[in-house]
């Protein structure tokens, strides 16, 4: 068995770029990322545009399983 350096040498270097440039281009990724990523979607309007939303309150909880189906049924 010959035991090549130069060779193992020209591996070792083209893993290590390889990792380098995987690193590199997983953070370009993430910056990318973050700076594609929307405003927050709930956040209080500007201008003259109105928030709407159905704030209702349940005087009557009833018991736990009709909450439960009203949880699956519209996700409340």
């Amino acid at each position: 068995m010959i035991f090549s350096f130069r060779k193992w040498m020209g591996r070792f270097k083209f893993l290590l770029v390889f990792m380098v440039f995987s690193y590199a281009l997983y953070h370009m990724l993430l910056a990318l990322t973050q700076w594609i990523e929307p405003t927050h979607r709930y956040k209080e309007p500007t201008g003259k545009a109105v928030k709407v939303f159905q704030n209702h309150v349940m005087t009557d909880q009833g018991p736990m399983s009709e909450r439960l189906k009203l949880f699956y049924w519209i996700g409340e």
